[in-house]
């Protein structure tokens, strides 16, 4: 046997990038058999050929297809069927690239996101004040709580609240929060552009008293906010705003924002 002609089984499953107890199973099941086997050692030796077969099953695993079918291509003795396979195999390579990369664009944008509410949560969780532009926000006509249904998907409900006929007049920030003021109590989306709609309300800019909190203390953070605007301040706020900040995946915190007054 001319050694330089064929490469042992540890050899070949290094150059195809997969183990020898993978190629001893395509042995066994007959999907791609060495080119000699040593009748003592029972040691099995590959050659370039065997090499181009096993890339080939490395590929066609990528489209998912099971052994079995990958099996009956290698057995094909047409170039017709060959060629056919080959570009119905190049055109769902093709489909599971775009596929691929519109799920990475999706990863980069919540990863995008999330890098962002990690610089928002570490501000300050402390009690204090903070200059705020006006803003416009649009209440939600049915939601009130924030909840992991509504959240998964929150500007959209916007967008369907203010119709297909408006929805290009306006824009929303990636950020949700709870608007309440005279016992009305709804969710809201900020508009970074707006049209026309029920529910546009108009915070107006001036300083605010804020502090985080969690689910089970906000409602004592507000209160504590509450009674610090009157007493120290001489507020009496007219409404108050608790944003929704992202802590993970499928948990959340407060920022309680309480007017004070203009800068």
């Amino acid at each position: 046997m001319d050694r330089r002609r064929y490469l042992t089984i540890g050899e070949a499953a290094r150059k195809v990038g997969t183990t020898a107890e993978t190629l001893r199973h395509y042995d066994r099941i007959g999907l791609v058999r060495p080119s000699m086997t040593d009748e003592w050692t029972s040691y099995r030796y590959y050659t370039d050929i065997d090499i181009v077969r096993l890339n080939t099953v490395k590929a066609l695993q990528l489209m998912d297809l099971p052994l079995s079918e990958i099996r009956k291509v290698l057995e094909y003795d047409s170039l017709e069927q060959i060629i056919a396979f080959l570009d119905e195999a190049e055109h769902r390579a093709d489909e599971k690239i775009a596929a691929l990369e519109r799920s990475k664009e999706k990863i980069r944008s919540a990863k995008a996101d999330y890098k962002s509410k990690l610089r928002w949560n570490m501000n300050d969780d402390g009690i204090s004040v903070k200059e705020i532009q006006e803003r416009t926000i649009l209440l939600s006509d049915t939601l009130t709580q924030p909840t992991l249904d509504n959240l998964w998907d929150y500007l959209r409900h916007f967008y369907e609240q203010v119709g297909p006929e408006s929805k290009s007049s306006f824009r929303f920030e990636d950020i949700a929060g709870i608007y309440s003021e005279d016992g009305l109590t709804r969710l809201f989306a900020v508009c970074i552009r707006h049209g026309s709609a029920d529910g546009l309300k108009v915070l107006p800019a001036g300083r605010y008293l804020y502090a985080r909190s969690t689910e089970e203390d906000r409602q004592k953070t507000l209160q504590k906010l509450m009674r610090i605007a009157q007493e120290e301040y001489g507020a009496v706020p007219s409404f108050t705003i608790q944003l929704v900040i992202v802590s993970g995946i499928l948990q959340w915190n407060y920022e309680t924002q309480i007017y004070i007054g203009k800068a």
